[in-house]
């Protein structure tokens, strides 16, 4: 219940406390209970949707198979076909490409951030080769790494690179100018300013960058796989398999697991970033503020 006011006898306007500051516990109980319900609930009603709309018939289920459908076939895939190897390639590939651009793109962030002429010299180039679509230097990857894993690592580190080095530069630009100068007047060194200032206030805000990165990251994975995999293993090229041989059970499998490999991915990054960055507001200080 929101706060009331109202106006007294003697003209005073007096402030009673809502429901969640006479029960804050309670009502933080109720509220996480409503946001869990809304997460789960959500999904299960649209999966229930599609599971009656393709079992009745209003929707064509040899090209929209019902959940159970895509279940059992993932029973029978994983059964008969190993399918748990193209998990693990997968997902080996989009790790090794991900630390690779990370770490490049935390140094460069990191650099250029702090340092001016740095950023002038390199800010133009790379703002020019951002633009270009990275499925379009596989090509020269392969080329130049050879037709095995290294052209599908090179280009998710490369996509990788320019979400993490575009929000760790803006995040070292955007620390308030007071924590600069309150580290200047204490004397401390470059290093130290960085290491005690402009690290721990950026932070926060870089791992904004690494989490959506690791969704990228994925994405860029399957779409390399559709075009490129090695070995013809990989997640996305069971999707691409399942499109060419007019497979769509296998197909929806493929999706699935994509997705459910993007969003344990993103939750593991946003949990590190929380257990690293205790400082910084998260969703439930931004309610109880």
């Amino acid at each position: 219940m929101a706060n009331s006011t109202f106006v007294s006898e003697r003209g005073l306007v007096v402030r009673q406390p809502g429901r969640m500051e006479q029960n804050p516990r309670g009502h933080r109980r109720r509220r996480r209970a409503i946001e869990i319900t809304l997460a789960v609930g959500v999904p299960i009603a649209l999966i229930a949707l599609w599971q009656v709309a393709s079992t009745r018939g209003w929707i064509d289920r040899r090209l929209y198979p019902a959940p159970t459908d895509i279940i059992d076939e993932t029973r029978t895939q994983f059964d008969e076909q190993d399918r748990w190897h193209d998990v693990w390639v997968s997902t080996r590939r989009v790790l090794l490409g991900y630390a690779w651009g990370a770490v490049f793109g935390l140094l460069f962030g990191y650099l250029m951030g702090m340092g001016r002429l740095v950023r002038v010299a390199l800010e133009p180039t790379l703002n020019a080769l951002y633009t270009v679509p990275k499925l379009a230097v596989l090509p020269l990857f392969l080329l130049i790494f050879g037709f095995k894993e290294r052209p599908v690592i090179a280009v998710i580190a490369v996509t990788v690179f320019f979400f993490v080095w575009i929000q760790a530069m803006a995040a070292v630009l955007t620390v308030p100018a007071g924590y600069r100068e309150a580290a200047a007047s204490f004397g401390a060194s470059r290093w130290q300013a960085f290491r005690h200032v402009l690290f721990p206030a950026s932070l926060p805000q870089v791992f904004v960058g690494l989490r959506v990165a690791a969704g990228v990251a994925v994405l860029t994975l399957i779409g390399v796989e559709f075009v490129f995999a090695p070995g013809e293993t990989g997640i996305g090229y069971v999707i691409n398999q399942g499109r060419v041989v007019l497979l769509p059970r296998q197909t929806y499998m493929g999706i699935i697991i994509a997705a459910l490999m993007g969003v344990i991915f993103i939750s593991i990054v946003k949990l590190v970033g929380r257990l690293l960055t205790p400082w910084a507001p998260n969703d439930r200080a931004v309610e109880r503020g």
